[in-house]
């Protein structure tokens, strides 16, 4: 019997399909399993299909699995959609009264669903439920996990009621006895006991929450829109009882000017978007680039162009978030690569942008916002609170034109884009006895004061990208993964690091020399590091999910990289399996 298992979830919105997963996978997780877990839903109110992936195991999970070895269909184009990526031998559960599969490579198990839930429970909507027991009386985890859950659920629930809660907890229970009875046990899935273990279990876009109260966020403004809303949504409940400021604005663009502004008044500020929102912020990254302003700001990315797909996933915003704005707009550019990431890097985010005195840009993906993972409480900690360089007495009397004003009692600001050898300038922030200066996107002197002079504009530029080449030297730097001496390199950047890692791991168990490097700052770069990872492989596999190979081409026109480019841009992530065979192919 194995004590892991990858159950796929399939139905139409509205039975629950989502809901009766995440439960799951709660489930299993509180109960000491690893979860990791994959979804997709339809964009449009009126519903359509979706699916609920989650990999289940008593081992640390990389990834979602390359295959569902247990698929459960609630209609029949659950099956149709779906039974393609069930392997080979492995379970499928309907409902008869639904459909009939053709006889195929798998274990079969009818389950009556909609007939428990209509006549026994009587109750359709606890068709979910129903689905819950005969999982937990399959495989497992014991009814005991389920059923905590469900009522932790539901007490919450202002629908809730005891006639309700007493509905689900007996779909539960007669789900679990009809298989225990009439579903002999014929495959070799089962989640055995397991030593329970202190984790966290939440998704990606609350891991981002939790990093940025962390990180003493104190100011949020943004607009709905998918997939980032779930940040929106819970800042707006949680900023006011930290004394912090929430504010919902009329578009993309009034929400960063709004950061701006609170940055300016020295908040630690963020908003968070996709990408249509995301270009419309455009012009306001520039000013934040230009007047030297700290600002947070999400992009969790979605399938595009336009509209796109909102509800899947790509990696196709890397060249907009590194190159979008007219003229030479310096910016930091961060990816995390798993939910414990997205806590500990959001912290990360705002320490540059406090010290670099710049945008930074944070590339999430709607499977990473969705994606639920156990994580070991011990890495939800508060970092170090990196402040801006403060004002010193000399630095605001450092010039005979300072001393001259204050002398004749004229108001001068000080030289708040003084050049410094590193490009990072004190800063203030208005208040009883603060030093004022100007913020202002025109092109200025050290003081804040227009200057269009060429050769201030050409010293002015340098300062502002010298911050970026001493971030280089001063950020954590990507750590090889695999051989120490390697035939075949992968590189890769944001949520494939799972899938890559995995698929690193069994390319060894193979023989093959293999070893791979995950960019998760992508602005700086880390050259070093990279350039020594190049040297010492022979070829290198850039896998990606976007069309154009928008890594492959940055690492190309910057070290002269012909990488062997694995693009899958479907709205759906990596599987470890995918990216194994390029590997195989390479090697």
């Amino acid at each position: 019997m194995k004590n892991e298992v990858t159950i796929r979830i399939g139905g139409e919105s509205g039975e629950g399909t989502i809901s009766g997963g995440d439960i799951l996978a709660l489930a299993a997780a509180r109960w000491g399993y690893h979860v990791h877990t994959f979804r997709t839903f339809p964009a449009e109110i009126l519903g359509g299909p979706c699916m609920f992936q989650v990999r289940i195991s008593d081992q640390p999970i990389q990834s979602m699995g390359d295959y569902a070895d247990v698929l459960i269909c609630l209609n029949k184009e659950a099956f149709d959609r779906n039974v393609s990526d069930l392997r080979h031998g492995g379970v499928l559960i309907y409902d008869p009264s639904d459909f009939t599969p053709e006889t195929g490579d798998f274990i079969t198990y009818a389950i009556p669903f909609n007939e428990i839930a209509r006549k026994e429970v009587q109750l359709f909507q606890t068709k979910n439920m129903v689905m819950l027991g005969a999982i937990s009386g399959l495989f497992g985890p014991p009814l005991e996990a389920i059923t905590q859950v469900v009522q932790s659920k539901l007490s919450k629930s202002r629908k809730a009621n005891a006639t309700l809660m007493e509905k689900n907890m007996l779909a539960l229970e007669i789900a679990s006895n009809y298989v225990l009875e009439k579903s002999p046990k014929q495959d070799p899935y089962v989640l055995g006991p397991v030593t329970k273990a202190d984790r966290v279990v939440l998704n990606g876009n609350q891991a981002v929450v939790a990093g940025a109260l962390a990180a003493q966020c104190s100011f949020f403004a943004g607009y709905p829109i998918t997939p980032a809303s779930d940040i929106m949504e819970a800042l707006a409940k949680e900023l006011p009882n930290v004394g912090g400021t929430f504010m919902q604005a009329e578009d993309e663009m009034a929400a960063l000017a709004a950061v701006l502004g609170a940055s300016f008044g020295g908040k630690r500020a963020m908003t968070a978007t996709s990408g249509p929102g995301f270009s419309l912020m455009t012009e306001l990254i520039g000013l934040s680039s230009m007047a030297e302003l700290p600002a947070v700001i999400i992009d969790a990315q979605r399938a595009g162009p336009s509209t796109g797909m909102p509800t899947k996933m790509e990696q196709s915003d890397l060249s907009f978030a590194l190159h979008a704005g007219h003229g030479d707009t310096p910016r930091m550019v961060v990816a995390p690569a798993n939910v414990a990431d997205c806590f500990e890097l959001i912290q990360l985010a705002f320490n540059m942008a406090e010290r670099y005195q710049m945008p930074v840009l944070f590339l999430t993906d709607q499977s990473l916002t969705a994606r639920v993972e156990s994580v070991d409480r011990h890495i939800f900690k508060q970092g170090e609170i990196v402040e801006r360089l403060p004002l010193k007495q000399e630095d605001s009397l450092g010039s005979s034109e300072d001393k001259v004003a204050v002398a004749s009692g004229m108001t001068h600001s000080y030289s708040r884009y003084a050049y410094t050898a590193s490009g990072i300038s004190p800063m203030t922030a208005p208040g009883p006895g603060a030093k004022p200066y100007v913020a202002t996107g025109l092109e200025h002197d050290e003081y804040g004061h227009p200057d269009y002079e060429p050769e201030d504009h050409v010293a002015m530029m340098e300062k502002r990208f010298r911050k970026l080449y001493t971030a280089a030297e001063e950020l954590p730097q990507p750590v090889r993964y695999g051989d120490a001496e390697a035939a075949i390199g992968v590189i890769g950047w944001g949520s494939t690091e799972g899938a890559i890692q995995e698929a690193v791991d069994r390319g060894r168990e193979k023989g093959l020399k293999v070893a791979s490097l995950h960019l998760k700052i992508l602005s700086p770069l880390p050259d070093h590091t990279i350039q020594a990872f190049l040297n010492s492989v022979e070829k290198v596999i850039v896998p990606e999910c976007n069309y154009s190979g928008q890594l492959a081409n940055l690492l190309g026109a910057k070290y002269g990289l012909q990488a062997i480019r694995v693009n899958k841009f479907g709205g759906i992530p990596f599987t470890a399996g995918e990216i194994l065979r390029a590997i195989e192919e390479v090697g």
